[in-house]
């Protein structure tokens, strides 16, 4: 089957950076300092369950105290490698990656995929902390997660959730995002523009971001997840023909207590129905103004992602460092690392090498593409 139609560049002419002049932004964890810890010990994974072809799934997860969180994570190749962030989506989970992981690993990367809050078996440390799913927190969350491996700079991917995540970080803090691989383009999201309406077609997309507005969504995605996410996971990737040990894996991961609350809490904020974190409204407003993205990127489409999403042409002009965009042929959906980990993981791979080189100093030439 066909999988890649590549349709990229990397301009020359451009500003090549990596890591360059960081962007100031305190991470608000205030807060969190005054919690207890939980065991950072590496804890057995439950969500291994067989499968037709892919890898069945990692061999185990890890804990760490990381913010205001116990992120679990899968820990994947050489500890002295290079690092990747993988980040997963909704409503997806760490799972999106088990294909991606171990031809990372035998590349020589240090792998890292967290579960994001709510998800697995990431856990709050406090009671008391806002059950929050803004844009902001989660790439906060992430930056956290670096200094608690201690982690200077990683190569950070993802989709979904995941790709919005990466983007403020590569926009807030480039210092810690080497490169970046990003499903969908630019989703850096604007709480004021997100007010204006769509046209009738793209707002029927957004069916379940109403449903989620309301009370009877919030109890009726409480009370049936895994249908609801079995149906997005049909209704964005039309074409993957997912088995049920494929879904049930990754279902494992919806039975975390804060997930309801986090989901509903993301899709309110959008627009504008549920309050921000005022600790984060600085780095909101830096946001709001759709910053450039200055790492080496490169942005990945499928050509059968029935979620909503904007053109490649619409969001190209948001990078400024070394670009590349390839879309997937060949009926690839919204999960794109699990449905096409054969193009995810090389896109990897080839941004890492195009930051080196504008690192080192090379022409890269306006022609050249990754």
């Amino acid at each position: 089957m066909s999988i890649i139609a590549a349709q990229g560049r990397i301009d020359g002419t451009r500003r090549s950076f990596c890591g360059g002049a960081a962007l100031t932004a305190a991470l608000p964890f205030g807060l969190a300092g005054t919690v207890a810890a939980r065991s950072a010990t590496p804890q057995p994974n439950p969500l291994l369950a067989a499968g037709p072809n892919p890898s069945t799934g990692f061999a185990a997860l890890k804990q760490i105290d990381a913010g205001p969180l116990n992120v679990g994570y899968a820990e994947v190749g050489s500890a002295d490698g290079p690092a990747v962030l993988l980040l997963h989506g909704w409503p997806y989970d760490i799972h999106s990656f088990v294909d991606v992981a171990p031809v990372l690993a035998a590349a020589g990367y240090r792998v890292i995929v967290p579960y994001l809050r709510g998800y697995g078996t990431t856990r709050f440390r406090s009671g008391d902390t806002l059950r929050n799913g803004q844009q902001s927190v989660l790439a906060a969350d992430l930056v956290a997660l670096m200094d608690a491996l201690a982690i200077p700079k990683a190569v950070i991917g993802g989709f979904d959730w995941g790709a919005r995540t990466a983007n403020v970080v590569a926009a807030l803090w480039p210092e810690r995002c080497k490169a970046m691989v990003s499903v969908s383009g630019y989703l850096i999201s604007n709480q004021e523009a997100n007010k204006a309406p769509l046209p009738p077609q793209a707002e029927l997309a957004w069916w379940y971001q109403f449903y989620f507005a309301t009370e009877r969504g919030r109890l009726g995605y409480e009370a049936n997840r895994n249908d609801f996410a079995k149906l997005i996971w049909q209704s964005a990737s039309p074409q993957w023909t997912f088995d049920d040990a494929t879904f049930d894996r990754s279902a494992l991961a919806f039975a975390n207590p804060d997930h309801v609350a986090i989901v509903i809490h993301n899709y309110r904020w959008r627009l504008g129905l549920a309050e921000s974190d005022p600790h984060y409204d600085a780095l909101e407003q830096r946001l709001a103004g759709a910053p450039m993205i200055t790492v080496p990127t490169i942005t990945l489409e499928g050509d059968a992602n029935g979620a909503s999403h904007p053109a490649p042409a619409a969001y190209a002009g948001k990078f400024s460092g070394p670009y590349s965009h390839r879309t997937l042929t060949g009926g690839i959906g919204h999960n794109l690392p699990q449905e096409a980990s054969q193009a995810f993981a090389p896109a990897i791979i080839d941004v890492d090498k195009t930051c080196c080189r504008a690192g080192s100093g090379k022409d890269l030439g306006a022609s050249r593409r990754f």
